[in-house]
């Protein structure tokens, strides 16, 4: 019995909060997808045959968050987001947001089917590709959606790979996840998720969000900032080491300083574990 138990413990251990999510049946949209062939990238990229509602989706998560984030967002993912020129009136073309990363930051954009396996998301991120969904979330989820969505990858993602230290920080994670072995591999996700996903960082006006998770919810973003989350300073030791759930409004969020001091810091760690060269 106690050999059972070990080994259920070990094979949750192995498994990211999302892999987690899809095995309880919660939501199928969580469960990672393993891609059987290359994923198109840039021109290659087909538009889709986007419904009138789904276009309409597009128009009304745009404005809201254009009214909301300023103030609340972070400067350089503003600047980024003025950078990527979206048009308000229709669902932006992956081909051409890939475009316009390679100008700023030499990333590029690749077309996915949803919320990729581990091996197949950080291998694009260490070449400096971003994988995007095309498909748009349901009406009912306006406010928040535990799946991601083009919405989310689009505005909430690209605007701050423009900015050099994030896009580079961004690479990072991608290289150190291929090299990654057992808990590493665990760790590297949930700094991803207090980072990229989630993150908070210091100004001279306040605390601004950078995270892509808040600054695409709109719940979210009026939540992050209040006192009912708990913030702390971005130790990765003590970060990466902190349980997470996809399914909820986040109780506890972690505060940078800067991207600059982000990507050097994360160097660092990765590099003390043998996980970039």
């Amino acid at each position: 019995m106690d050999n059972l138990k070990n080994k259920k413990q070990k094979d949750d251990e192995s498994l990211s909060a999302f892999e987690k999510a899809g095995l309880q049946g919660d939501d199928p949209r969580v469960v990672p997808i393993k891609l059987d062939g290359p994923a198109p990238e840039g021109n290659d990229i087909v538009y889709p045959d986007y419904s009138d509602e789904e276009q309409e989706t597009w128009k009304i998560l745009y404005k809201r968050q254009r009214e909301l984030l300023p103030g609340r967002a972070a400067q350089e993912y503003m600047a980024g987001l003025e950078m990527m020129k979206f048009p308000e009136e229709r669902i932006p073309y992956l081909g051409e947001v890939g475009r316009i990363l390679e100008e700023t930051t030499n990333w590029q954009v690749a077309r996915v089917p949803g919320l990729l396996f581990e091996g197949d998301f950080f291998s694009r991120l260490a070449r400096r590709v971003f994988p995007s969904t095309d498909y748009i979330r349901p009406r009912h989820e306006l406010d928040y959606t535990p799946a991601p969505d083009l919405f989310h990858d689009i505005f909430g993602h690209t605007p701050m790979i423009t900015n050099r230290a994030f896009a580079d920080f961004y690479q990072k994670i991608g290289k150190a996840s291929m090299n990654a072995q057992g808990k590493d591999r665990r760790r590297l996700e949930t700094i991803y998720w207090f980072t990229v996903e989630f993150g908070l960082i210091h100004t001279g006006q306040g605390l601004r969000i950078y995270g892509n998770g808040i600054i695409s919810s709109y719940a979210e973003t009026q939540h992050s900032l209040t006192d009912k989350v708990e913030k702390r300073p971005a130790d990765l030791d003590k970060m990466c080491e902190q349980p997470y759930d996809v399914w909820h409004m986040q109780p506890l969020l972690f505060v940078i300083d800067s991207f600059e001091q982000l990507e050097q810091d994360f160097y660092g760690w990765a590099n003390k574990r043998g996980l970039l060269d």
